[in-house]
């Protein structure tokens, strides 16, 4: 079948604004009929696949992101998309690598979404925490479940070799003290790690992801990790945030914030992994 790529943008239309209008599946329906007629615009696999999240398909909607890809290279919109399909399939890592490689695309375009780029690479960072924070309190759980049952079967072995029933009563009141000091220092624990373990949007730099130890600040009132700021100015002069003309020598250390990060620090060192 002959590409015709005037049908194709006709159908494009047509879904966009079936899309504007909350209609997602007749936007659907009328991308696919539009990449049936020209299967080699990209712009038109993202438009679907994000048709397609909104239905909660996203394995296809992944599917059209790597289409678009594969046509086209590097796109910002469908790493962007894909990271969300990832997200919303449980591969946390998978959605942090593409939320990266879309925002530096944006980055170094300036473009107008990086607001919602940043959003969604934070918002990957946090699923990925919270990831391990529950599998650092099940590991710990586990441990401890794994200890008072070795204690318990040494306290049984020791109690079968017992002579009288004071000499195992004595030996099963040592045991039962033992494992409530083991449960004692385990809760311990737990009430001093395991209460919700979060990283402060404040503490963040937008343009790197990490949190911050030298920060400066715009004329704005915006402030970023200095290296990260630098490196961005090199590139484009401009603010990532206004995106108004933006020089280095207008930069002013924050010298409140990067006291109060160096505190936070101090107090959850756990947060240097973030």
């Amino acid at each position: 079948m002959a590409r015709d790529p005037e049908k194709a943008a006709r159908l494009k239309d047509e879904g966009n604004a079936y899309y504007t209008s909350g209609n997602y599946a007749a936007a659907e329906g009328l991308y696919s009929k539009a990449i049936i007629a020209d299967d080699t615009n990209p712009s038109l696999y993202t438009n679907r696949a994000m048709s397609r999240i909104k239905l909660a398909l996203y394995e296809s909607a992944s599917a059209d992101c790597h289409a678009c890809l594969k046509l086209n290279g590097p796109n910002m919109k469908a790493y962007f998309i894909l990271s969300q399909c990832l997200l919303a399939m449980h591969d946390v890592e998978g959605a942090l690598e593409n939320a990266l490689l879309a925002h530096r695309l944006g980055s170094e375009t300036c473009d107008k979404s990086l607001a919602q780029l940043t959003a969604q690479v934070l918002r990957c960072k946090k699923e990925r925490w919270d990831e391990l924070e529950k599998k650092r309190v099940r590991e710990g759980q586990e441990l401890e479940t794994q200890l008072i049952s070795l204690m318990q079967r040494e306290q049984n072995e020791t109690m079968a070799f017992c002579t009288s029933e004071i000499e195992r009563q004595e030996v099963a009141e040592e045991g039962e003290k033992k494992i409530n000091l083991l449960r004692a220092t385990f809760e311990a624990a737990r009430t001093a790690s395991e209460k919700k373990r979060e990283v402060p949007d404040w503490v963040i730099d937008d343009i790197s992801f990490s949190i911050m130890v030298d920060p400066v600040v715009t004329k704005t009132g915006k402030s970023y990790e200095r290296a990260s700021i630098m490196e961005a100015l090199r590139r484009h002069p401009i603010d990532p945030l206004t995106r108004e003309p933006l020089y280095p020598s207008e930069l002013r250390p924050n010298l409140g914030l990067k006291q109060a990060c160096e505190e936070f620090l101090e107090q959850n060192g756990w947060a240097v992994d973030w």
